[in-house]
């Protein structure tokens, strides 16, 4: 195994020729530098999740000139396994994660009965258009929020800045504080702006459920003679 997986993984993503690379993120030397600190961090005995193929999996499955809506979230599942390097995505031997479960169930149609989900692989979405960002791509096992302070916040704030300046419009998704602290970067004269509480069932105030986020994406998205997108994951 090499010493620097991370900083390989970069290079593999940079090699790709990806039209995330034009972001300052990537063109100077700050995807570097939190590389380079992610790699400290296994060196010193860290189990660092995603696998290290996976870590850009996001940007890899949806380029920035495909992007039709977009969800962020704060950092992958801190148990090995269970991430994909997409926001919110379970592969994950065990039951869905509760914020997950909250956040399918809104796929149901009104006076249908629940969605009673059984997958969580979201990269039928990210294939389709549907930028699923982490404001931190890595974490560390059994510590949630372990690298949000890395440096990996700059990637989100500029890919959500670049997707507002292309002259195509697309729908922000933003659930939760630190989502919302986001709609500043968008142009909400040409953008859709949908924005909600978290989806964790800690949220006290549940202003998630019944929000009906997908729908109203694909509504916004048909009202501009724009293509929707297709949430059902079989």
């Amino acid at each position: 195994m090499s010493d620097t997986p991370v900083a390989d993984a970069l290079a593999r993503f940079r090699a790709s020729g990806s039209s995330w690379l034009a972001l300052p993120f990537f063109a100077g030397g700050a995807a570097d530098a939190v590389a380079a600190r992610v790699d400290a961090r296994i060196a010193a005995g860290a189990q660092v999740l995603p696998a290290p193929e996976s870590i850009f999996n996001a940007l890899t499955l949806t380029p920035l000139e495909r992007v039709k809506i977009v969800i962020l979230g704060q950092d992958p599942y801190p148990t090995p396994g269970d991430a994909n390097g997409l926001a919110f995505s379970y592969v994950g031997p065990r039951r869905l994660p509760a914020s997950l479960k909250v956040i399918l169930a809104e796929l149901a149609e009104p006076g249908a009965p629940p969605v009673k989900p059984t997958r969580g692989d979201l990269t039928p979405w990210a294939r389709q258009g549907v930028l699923l960002l982490n404001a931190a791509l890595t974490v560390e096992a059994g510590k949630a929020g372990a690298h949000l302070r890395f440096g990996w916040s700059d990637l989100t704030d500029q890919a959500v800045a670049a997707v507002s300046a292309r002259p195509e419009p697309a729908v922000f998704l933003l659930w939760g504080a630190q989502a919302k602290a986001r709609a500043a970067l968008v142009d909400a004269e040409r953008h859709g702006l949908i924005e909600s509480g978290h989806p964790s069932p800690l949220n006290r105030a549940r202003d998630f459920p019944g929000s009906r986020p997908f729908a109203a994406a694909n509504a916004w998205r048909a009202a501009r003679g724009l293509s929707p997108v297709d949430w059902r994951l079989g």
